[in-house]
């Protein structure tokens, strides 16, 4: 299980699902970044997040071999698989990602990604990636968006993909919401590690402009944020996933507030929508498969203030808004992201490759 990002949140509520299958015993490998391993000191491999994730995995898969036997090899993502090709002939196994590396291509400027300008390193990336797909029995993605790309751009059997999207603990995120008050601060919620990269700064923008007078905000991130002269702003750190303090925001929250400039399928906005909130983003890579626009919240696009602050000040000014679409985001969360439907559909795939293995 690749460790960045939101991977990390997936993998804990992946470990949790699979560990109330009786049928399923899990050998975990983390595949984390900042790994103190002998490929985070190697020439060329340290500077590339994908060879190292691939040769770790592939590492301590062998490892793993050398003192029992596995039925069965599920990666996530795709990156930790580029070199277990020997391995995925021999072992049934199942790949999963949160997006092909060509979409990610195409939103990779906020992550600070871009192609390589060397043709030659594009095309190597490009055959491993279609090898690792070959080798795989089935390819799991967590949206259309990514299954269109492995069909259109990898040339993959639309037959051979699943397309099951992360899940999270339904029950646990459900919060009993009191109806909305027309008077008092409404309070808006942010959750995001790279606070510039998820549009902290535009958030910040838009409250200044049009929402500090009627609204509250809490920010849960990693980084520093300059609040000077914001005195109804409160910033949150050491926060972890599924958290209990994390989880209180959540329920004390009216709006969810998410502004990212470069995103996949966002979990946090799966949990606001758990916990009952309306939520405003962009839309950017597959947020609008979440997000029902106008229903269970607004898209914008990245990086307009204004847009941001519009979109806010419709639900800050009609509680009765509020209410509608956070019920809908709920209903929308109970359909779309069950831990306890997806997970388990999940292990069903890879039971099957193994079965058929």
């Amino acid at each position: 299980m690749e460790q960045t990002l939101g991977h990390v949140t997936h993998a804990e509520n992946f470990q949790y699902w699979v560990g109330k299958d009786p049928d399923v015993t899990a050998a975990w490998i983390p595949v984390s970044f900042n790994a103190p391993d002998r490929w985070d000191h190697a020439p060329i491999v340290r500077r590339n997040w994908t060879l190292r994730a691939s040769l770790r995995a592939r590492e301590q898969v062998h490892a793993v071999l050398r003192s029992e036997r596995l039925d069965g090899l599920f990666f996530h993502t795709q990156v930790t698989a580029f070199f277990a090709w020997r391995l995925m002939a021999s072992i049934p196994s199942v790949v999963s990602m949160d997006a092909t590396p060509l979409n990610f291509d195409s939103i990779g400027g906020p992550y600070d990604h871009l192609p390589s300008v060397y043709r030659q390193v594009e095309r190597l990336k490009n055959a491993l990636t279609r090898r690792t797909f070959k080798q795989a029995r089935k390819l799991i993605t967590w949206h259309d968006w990514g299954k269109r790309s492995l069909v259109g751009d990898y040339g993959v059997n639309a037959d051979k993909v699943a397309v099951i999207p992360p899940g999270i603990d339904l029950e646990k995120w459900r919060v009993a919401r009191a109806a909305p008050q027309s008077s008092g601060p409404v309070r808006l919620l942010f959750v995001g590690g790279d606070f510039r990269r998820k549009g902290g700064e535009t958030l910040l923008t838009a409250f200044r402009g049009k929402l500090l007078r009627d609204c509250e905000l809490d920010i849960v991130t990693r980084e520093e944020v300059d609040t000077q002269g914001l005195t109804n702003v409160r910033v949150h750190h050491g926060l972890g996933p599924n958290k209990p303090d994390l989880m209180a925001l959540y329920a004390r929250a009216d709006v969810f507030i998410f502004p990212t400039f470069g995103e996949t399928l966002p979990i946090v906005i799966m949990e606001a929508m758990a916990s009952g909130l309306p939520v405003v983003t962009t839309s950017v890579g597959a947020i609008a498969e979440e997000v029902e626009h106008g229903v269970t919240g607004f898209l914008i696009p990245p990086g307009d203030s204004h847009a941001l602050a519009e979109a806010t000040v419709r639900l800050v000014t009609n509680p009765d808004l509020r209410r509608e679409m956070g019920e809908a985001a709920r209903l929308a969360a109970g359909r779309l992201f069950s831990g306890a439907r997806n997970y388990p559909l999940v292990l069903a795939l890879c039971k099957s490759c193994v079965d058929a293995g």
